[in-house]
């Protein structure tokens, strides 16, 4: 769940000003697990932005990308980052495949900024970030039964700063989103 996400600047002023306060020009457009990518994290009682590898190593497993919401402030891997470390993960929206391997888009309507609820922690040396996921609602349980734990702008303080509002979002429904379709390759066989 949640394994590709888009950070496409464009026209999108936000994104566009996260970059500027990381002194970048551009980042990949299309994140994947284990690349280093844009977060926003408390610093003092200010938002700042950060450029962080996305998933915490396992020992004996694959990188591991997402937290369940339901159970991270229990699991040893993500309760302490979950009590303390917080951050957001800025996108224009996330990918995910149906059970046939059709690919879709999902964005947060009239809004061209997406914010996921995170954890970071420093891992192997350096700092890295995984993206919490919950229940999917009704725009995404046909495609899949889980999905971020999506942010409205007015929540992203909230998230970072406020223990027990943030362990309150933690059992909310996420906004509704909207699905765009994208071509996917043709399968040969």
């Amino acid at each position: 769940m949640c394994g590709r996400y888009q950070f496409s600047v464009g026209s999108n002023a936000v994104l566009a000003q996260i970059l500027r306060e990381l002194g970048r020009v551009e980042v990949a457009s299309e994140i994947f697990p284990s690349g280093a990518a844009p977060i926003l994290r408390g610093d003092g009682d200010a938002i700042r932005p950060a450029l962080l590898g996305w998933g915490f190593p396992a020992q004996g497993r694959r990188l591991v990308i997402n937290a369940r919401a339901e159970t991270a402030a229990v699991k040893p891997m993500f309760r302490d980052s979950l009590k303390a470390r917080r951050c957001v993960i800025p996108s224009s929206g996330f990918w995910e495949w149906d059970a046939e391997n059709r690919k879709y888009l999902f964005r947060l309507p009239g809004s061209g900024t997406l914010y996921m609820a995170g954890i970071y922690d420093l891992r192997g040396g350096q700092l890295r970030f995984c993206i919490l996921t919950t229940a999917a609602n009704g725009s995404m349980k046909d495609i899949h039964g889980r999905m971020p734990l999506v942010l409205t702008e007015e929540r992203v303080y909230d998230w970072i700063f406020e223990e027990d509002a943030a362990f309150r979002l933690l059992n909310e429904t996420p906004p509704e989103l909207e699905k765009t379709p994208e071509d996917t390759q043709l399968r040969l066989w």
